[in-house]
C-alpha cells in the first residue's frame, strides 16, 4: 500500500540545454479536467541569482505494478519566445508559485499519480491554529527514496497566525527543517473527520513551501538560523488554473 500523499510530489530539475541546473519539489494540482504541475517561481526563473533554466524534467512512476520503473518527462519553459508557466500577482507583489499546465494525453497511459483538486484547499472546515501539525512533502537537497522514487516528509508546525498574511505577504510562516530542494513541495495538512475531500486523500493543501526565512542582522558565528520558512497560501491555485 502506498500512501496516495507521496504520489501526489515529484523531483523537478532544472536544465539549460543539456547543463543540469538544480533540485526542486513540485506537485500535481488538477481542476476541470485539466492537469497541472506546480512548483515555486523562482525555480522556473529568478533574477536575483540569473537562474534561467530553459527546460524542467520531473520523474514519473509508469509501471503501477512497480515502483522502481520510472521515466523522466521533460518540459520546455518557452515556447517561441515566451513563458509556458503562469505565475500570479496580489496587492504585496509576486507571488512565488507558478504552475504549468501539462497538456492531455501527453503523459505516458501507465502514469501513476495522485493530484489535489480544489476540493482540498482549505475551506469552511476550521480555522487552522497556529501550532497546527503539517507535512512538507518533498526533495530537500534532491534527497529521496531513489529505488522507487518516492519524496519524504518532514514534520512542520503553522508558526504564524494562518488567517493572517504574515508582514502583508501572501505566506504564512512554518517551523520545519528545510534544505535547498525542497522549493514548491505542498504543505498539507490532515484533513478534519468528515470533510468533503476527494477519496483517499484526506489532505488540506494549505501552501506551497517557497524558502527558508532569516534575519539580516544574525550574527553568522553565535546565532542559529531561525528555522522558519515561508509558504505562499495555496489559494493562489484558484487563480493560477482558471481556463
Amino acid at each position: 500500500m502506498i500512501e496516495a500523499l507521496l504520489l501526489t510530489s515529484t523531483r523537478v530539475l532544472t536544465f539549460k540545454g543539456q547543463q543540469r541546473l538544480t533540485n526542486a519539489s513540485g506537485f500535481f494540482f488538477a481542476r476541470d479536467g485539466h492537469l497541472f504541475l506546480v512548483t515555486s517561481r523562482h525555480v522556473l526563473a529568478d533574477e536575483a541569482s540569473g537562474h534561467f533554466p530553459d527546460r524542467i524534467e520531473i520523474e514519473l512512476h509508469v509501471d503501477p505494478d512497480n515502483l522502481a520503473v520510472s521515466t523522466g518527462f521533460s518540459i520546455p519553459l518557452y515556447r517561441e519566445g515566451a513563458q509556458v508557466w503562469r505565475q500570479g500577482l496580489d496587492r504585496a507583489g509576486e507571488v512565488d508559485v507558478a504552475v504549468i499546465e501539462i497538456e492531455g494525453g501527453a503523459l505516458p497511459a501507465t502514469t501513476l499519480y495522485r493530484a489535489f483538486t480544489p476540493d482540498n484547499l482549505f475551506g469552511p472546515r476550521g480555522q487552522p491554529e497556529v501550532g497546527s501539525t503539517l507535512l512538507v512533502v518533498g526533495f530537500p537537497l534532491g534527497f529521496h527514496d531513489t529505488l522507487h522514487h518516492m519524496p519524504v516528509a518532514r514534520h512542520a508546525v503553522i508558526a504564524s497566525s494562518f488567517g493572517l498574511r504574515f508582514q502583508g505577504e501572501g505566506y504564512f510562516l512554518t517551523d520545519a527543517r528545510t534544505h535547498r530542494g525542497t522549493s514548491g513541495a505542498p504543505v498539507v495538512m490532515r484533513a478534519p473527520e468528515g470533510g468533503a475531500l476527494p477519496e483517499g486523500l484526506p489532505w488540506m493543501l494549505l501552501g506551497i513551501h517557497s524558502a527558508r526565512l532569516d534575519v539580516g542582522t544574525r550574527d553568522m558565528e553565535l546565532d542559529e538560523a531561525l528555522g522558519l520558512n515561508c509558504a505562499w497560501y495555496a489559494d493562489i491555485l484558484l487563480t493560477l488554473t482558471e481556463a
